[in-house]
């Protein structure tokens, strides 16, 4: 594991990346714009199944944050894996990473489950299957930005 950790830091873009002020920026901005993504579009839709909002449609209200979801986390997944190799035996040895990565882990699966029974409107999914999928994913996706955060401070 050490080696394949040794290569990610040794790669030309973490090098680059540990010493070009702008481009650790950029990345760094893009993970975070994916996270906001993310939570901003997951936020929403878990709300609206715990109650609020009960005039706008769920299907509504799906239709357009499930991508925004979906494409959030995928910009902030491949953000996050640059932002890794920077100092990847560094983080590899912190906890938190892995509960964060834990975290999204389960929240990923818990929201394919769903979409690919019910479909991406989830008009077929019942109260309290939608219930029980949004008490996990709010604690996934807001444990994971918890976690995250934390990383800052874990370590030395």
């Amino acid at each position: 594991m050490e080696w394949l950790l040794n290569a990610l830091e040794t790669t030309s873009l973490a090098q680059y990346l540990r010493t070009s002020r702008w481009g650790y920026a950029a990345v760094n901005a893009t993970h975070i714009l994916g996270i906001a993504l993310l939570i901003g579009a997951i936020l929403p839709l878990n709300l609206r199944i715990f109650g609020l909002w009960p005039r706008v449609p769920l299907s509504t209200l799906a239709i357009v944050l499930v991508p925004v979801a979906a494409f959030g986390l995928a910009l902030a997944s491949i953000a996050g894996a640059i932002l890794f190799s920077i100092r990847a035996q560094e983080y590899a040895a912190l906890g938190v990473l892995w509960v964060k990565l834990t975290l999204i882990g389960l929240g990923t699966i818990a929201a394919l489950a769903l979409h690919s029974s019910h479909g991406m409107k989830l008009e077929e999914a019942s109260r309290a299957k939608l219930l029980a999928h949004a008490m996990v994913s709010t604690t996934c996706w807001i444990g994971a930005l918890l976690c995250g955060r934390l990383i800052a401070f874990a370590g030395d």
